[in-house]
């Protein structure tokens, strides 16, 4: 019988209290689901592996760093899941590293980042207004990270999915792309919420949860929708603490196992 295994792909995290919570529970979730396979770590942010090895003297596998090992290993069959929010970037990169090896494997199987279907969408959608309920006195504001890459686009729709799915004080907006900062202030203006609560729309809670979006720096969400008047409050919760989100990934691990590469 061929050895099989499932390679678990993030961005990565130099904070040891979301990365707990969240990648490290995902990889857990996937081990116990799955007893078949040996479960194997990649991280495809290579400025967070170097802090990481610099600071705590901790290796984390770059993707290629990681298909070397699981050839050595004598892996025939092979499951990659992204923990990636989006068809983007870091989601062609990996899997350019991947298929780079694909001659040393009987099989290679991709499963998809979070957000791939339209069923993607609504689940996370619902998992969104389940963990986080906001009242309607209040406007839940989320923050993507955003990106160059053309899939950007599918925060955009999201913010339009919200409101088409009934959750009209829920805004979803991107630290580094559209919908900016700039479009959410109108929108939450024209809704005219008692409070606005912040809440990251990333894996983890990590540099830009403390940093972009709750620090006491003038240019964090937070100031600036403190300094429109609003009442603030911030939700450090990453999308990987949901179990709802934990157990999309599971799915997708699950029809990557039944599909061919």
């Amino acid at each position: 019988m061929s050895k099989k295994a499932i390679l678990v792909v993030s961005f990565g995290t130099s904070h040891t209290d979301t990365r707990e919570k969240t990648i490290d529970r995902i990889e857990e979730d996937i081990r116990r689901a799955c007893p078949d396979y040996e479960i194997f770590r990649a991280w495809t942010s290579k400025m967070i592996i170097k802090k990481l090895k610099e600071r705590d003297g901790v290796k984390i596998n770059t993707v290629r760093e990681a298909m070397e090992e699981l050839i050595a290993a004598g892996i025939r069959e092979l499951i990659v899941q992204p923990t990636h929010v989006i068809n983007g970037i870091e989601n062609d990169l990996m899997k350019e590293d991947v298929l780079a090896y694909q001659d040393s494997f009987d099989r290679i199987s991709f499963g998809n980042p979070l957000l791939t279907t339209e069923e993607d969408n609504e689940a996370v959608i619902r998992a969104v207004a389940e963990e986080l309920s906001p009242d309607e006195s209040e406007a839940l504001v989320l923050m993507g990270h955003g990106t160059t890459h053309f899939a950007n686009s599918i925060y955009a729709a999201l913010d339009y999915q919200f409101k088409d799915m009934g959750y009209s004080n829920i805004f979803l907006g991107t630290v580094e792309a559209y919908p900016s900062l700039v479009s959410l202030m109108k929108q939450v203006h024209a809704y005219n919420p008692e409070k606005v609560v912040l809440a990251p729309f990333m894996i983890v809670a990590g540099d830009h949860a403390k940093n972009d979006l709750s620090s006491e720096d003038e240019d964090s969400w937070r100031s600036q929708f403190e300094k429109e008047g609003f009442q603030v409050e911030c939700l450090l919760k990453g999308l990987g603490e949901y179990p709802a989100v934990r157990q999309l990934f599971l799915k997708h691990v699950n029809e990557a196992a039944s599909c061919k590469a």
